[in-house]
């Protein structure tokens, strides 16, 4: 005999932040750590 029991649970929870702000979040993020490394290379290119 032989039995196969799933079980599945779904779980949703609300937003703490928008779509839209999570969004703007992230780009700032990329700009920022773009910005890092422009510094930096500048800093590694003015100290030879």
């Amino acid at each position: 005999m032989i039995l196969n029991i799933f079980a599945l649970t779904i779980t949703i929870t609300k937003r703490k932040i928008s779509r839209e702000q999570a969004l703007h979040n992230e780009n700032v993020k990329k700009i920022f750590e773009e910005n890092q490394r422009k510094i930096e290379s500048y800093i590694r290119i003015r100290q030879y």
